[in-house]
């Protein structure tokens, strides 16, 4: 019996010491799993995804938004921001003891495990919200065995390291609500056309009762279910005491309220956006991924009206000859004042993420004269060149490169006021050649133009690389601008998603030509347009400008490249026309004439919105250019006498010219070798003559141009005699 009792107690004891074992054992795996649960939430939560994808605006001066960029469509909202009917409604539904649990409810699990048992079936989650947070944000594409318990993890680290009202927010923001919509504010704005903070009750319960399903109790697709779902939200209100049973059954008897505005497509802003993306990535460092998540406002200085405008007139083929469909085009525009762009067009039929040819670099062609030779050739220190300056116009060899006139027409010698209106290249390409290539491309440096060429082909616009219309546009504004060149620009403000400005427009200037350089060459393109080779269309208000074209390298006789670039008193424009490629199927059938004509059509259709100005108004510290002189024919020269003078009879000619009252005649007498100059009369058609009775005396008239010094083609001879 001794024996048998001092085994018992032996076994007793045993027993007795594994269990106690046991129980050490258990205290001590349940601290390493809620060491783990706490603590290992760090391997889980990835800090990075805490910073929610938001929505970049694009938005005009005046407010209106004209462009979203994002990965997810989302505008975060601050908790503060969202009513307190729309929290309960999410609490009520989701989460009744948020404020009290520590990121998991222990007493809702015991909750529903029991009621999955009785059930037979799961018919409970125990979710709470921070854990609905942490398998959105960080778990969203675990499907392992362990993705509760790494749930858990990020909970608890989650409550620990955020407030509730921060965990909350992260919440109402990260939402999915179906149709491209993330966060409670968007799917406010979309549903109900406002914002989160003016959401009614019914309002608050219909967007907490989507967050189970969003596709499933969708209020677009399943009206019926998303309704009932409301109700089911308004039920869990008033059960949790946070709305009253008279308020819950004022709030189910509302209808959904539904005010979905659908998003008009506005494709004539593609371009523009893009150039807004464009700008950000170059000036302000930010990238198109960063844009897309990174809930910017930019705000931009797009003129709507403008901008369909011009994109209304690209889709008229007739402004773009061609042998061949794809005659693509570019326009831009800006205000000459401010530098703002108001306008770019980056091709016909453009859609986000094509080629936007404003950027692109092309060939211009004779529009590149202006600003890289008379220009500069007009700013020397000597005043050697002026507008009426006399430069020659003949064909002639720079070793080896050979320019002719596009008409092969030459004069001899011509004005540069009539070289550049009637576009002649054999004077520019001389004229670059005395100013010389370094200091031609010093001045386009300063328009910020940037060329590897060094010959003179620079002269006609023959670029190994070419300019964009973006760079066109901004090198004339510097005529209109008194000489003063403005950096363009499509963003005037940029906020970030904490709504602080963290730019603001204000452009670089640079004078690069004198206020009366640039006033010459404003009235030298006037002209341009009104009878040079900038005639083409119908525009009858104030405008400036110069045509390009260049020819194509394959086929002879056609065009490659078209442009017209000009400006008004308000506005500078470049517009380019051509194809993407270049090879003998492709091919321009039309020269610059029809960028002329579709600037013009562009034009007119602006001043019937807004009127733009007549005239040019000339700056007060320059002096008004005189308009050319025309020489005329000398007809009907005719000698006599008359009465009068000291002499009693003089000799009298007279002559038809013109009525330019600028004009001097000058009277020649013929002599054997070289004729001699008797007189000159200014602004009249008659010159009197101290009469020789006995000697027959022939004279001539040949007319002279004080501007240019020139003199015209003489009359014929007439003989004063008895």
């Amino acid at each position: 019996m001794g024996n048998l009792h001092k085994k018992k107690r032996k076994w007793f004891s045993g027993k007795v010491k594994w269990t106690v074992y046991l129980f050490i054992f258990s205290i001590i795996l349940g601290l390493i799993g809620y060491a783990a649960i706490l603590y290992g939430g760090r391997l889980v939560v990835d800090e990075q995804d805490l910073i929610l994808d938001a929505t970049t605006i694009v938005e005009t001066r005046d407010g209106e938004v004209i462009g979203k960029l994002y990965n997810e469509n989302r505008s975060l909202v601050g908790i503060e921001e969202v009513p307190e009917h729309v929290i309960n409604a999410f609490l009520a539904i989701e989460d009744r003891r948020f404020y009290e649990h520590a990121g998991i409810d222990f007493r809702s699990v015991a909750r529903a495990v029991y009621r999955d048992i009785i059930a037979m079936s799961k018919v409970e989650g125990a979710s709470t919200i921070t854990q609905q947070l942490s398998k959105n944000l960080f778990l969203h594409n675990d499907k392992t065995w362990m993705r509760k318990t790494k749930e858990a993890m990020a909970s608890v680290y989650l409550e620990r390291k955020l407030s509730k009202d921060n965990i909350l927010e992260l919440y109402v923001n990260q939402i999915y609500y179906g149709h491209g919509i993330y966060g409670v504010e968007t799917a406010s704005q979309h549903f109900f056309s406002k914002p989160v903070s003016d959401l009614t009750v019914a309002e608050g319960a219909l967007l907490a009762g989507l967050a189970k399903a969003p596709n499933g109790y969708s209020p677009v697709n399943q009206p019926e279910k998303a309704l009932t779902r409301r109700n089911v939200v308004l039920r869990s209100m008033e059960n949790a005491g946070m709305i009253t049973a008279e308020k819950r059954l004022q709030e189910e008897g509302k209808t959904l309220g539904l005010s979905i505005t659908e998003r008009e497509a506005r494709p004539w802003m593609d371009s523009y956006i893009d150039l807004v993306m464009k700008e950000a990535a170059e000036k302000h460092q930010l990238s198109i991924n960063e844009l897309k998540r990174g809930g910017y406002r930019i705000v931009v200085n797009i003129d709507k009206d403008v901008q369909q405008i011009a994109y209304e007139q690209f889709e008229n083929g007739d402004y773009f000859p061609g042998n061949t469909d794809g005659v693509e085009g570019a326009f831009v525009m800006m205000e000459q004042e401010t530098g703002r762009i108001v306008s770019a067009i980056g091709g016909r039929d453009y859609q986000l993420g094509d080629l936007n040819r404003v950027t692109v670099t092309r060939q211009p062609g004779s529009t590149i004269k202006p600003i890289a030779v008379y220009g500069p050739a007009m700013m020397l220190q000597d005043g050697k060149y002026h507008p009426y300056s006399i430069i020659p116009d003949q064909q002639k060899d720079f070793d080896g490169y050979t320019v002719a006139n596009a008409d092969n027409q030459y004069e001899g010698a011509v004005s540069i006021y009539d070289a550049l209106i009637y576009s002649k290249n054999a004077p520019t390409v001389w004229l670059l050649d005395q100013i010389g290539v370094k200091y031609a491309k010093d001045y386009l440096s300063e328009l910020t133009i940037s060329i590897e060429d060094n010959g003179l082909a620079i002269a006609l616009g023959g670029l190994t690389e070419g300019i964009t219309p973006v760079d066109m546009m901004e090198s004339y504004g510097a005529f209109s601008r008194d000489g003063e060149v403005v950096e363009s620009s499509t963003i005037d403000r940029l906020y970030n998603r904490d709504k602080e400005m963290i730019f603001q427009g204000n452009p670089s200037t640079n004078e690069v030509f004198s206020p009366q350089v640039a006033w010459n060459m404003t009235e030298i393109l006037l002209e341009t347009v009104r009878h040079g080779t900038a005639t083409a269309g119908d525009y009858s208000k104030a405008l400036a400008g110069k045509t390009g074209s260049t020819q194509h390298p394959i086929i002879e006789g056609q065009t490659k490249d078209a442009w017209f670039v000009g400006y008004t008193p308000e506005y500078v424009s470049a517009l380019w026309m051509g194809y993407d490629k270049t090879d003998k199927d492709h091919f321009l059938t039309g020269g610059s004439e029809f960028p002329t004509r579709l600037t013009k059509a562009i034009l007119t259709e602006m001043d019937k919105k807004t009127p733009l100005a007549e005239h040019f108004s000339k700056p007060a510290n320059v002096t008004a250019l005189p308009k050319p002189i025309r020489l005329p024919q000398i007809t009907n020269l005719e000698a006599d006498f008359s009465l009068g003078g000291f002499s009693i009879v003089r000799g009298k000619l007279t002559w038809e010219g013109s009525e330019d009252e600028r004009i001097i005649y000058r009277i020649y007498q013929d002599k054997e070798g070289i004729d001699e100059r008797v007189g000159e009369v200014e602004g009249t058609n008659e010159f009197f003559i101290t009469a020789n009775f006995f000697r027959a005396t022939s004279y001539y008239v040949v007319p002279y141009d004080p501007l240019t010094k020139m003199e015209g083609k003489r009359s014929e001879s007439v003989e004063l005699s008895w």
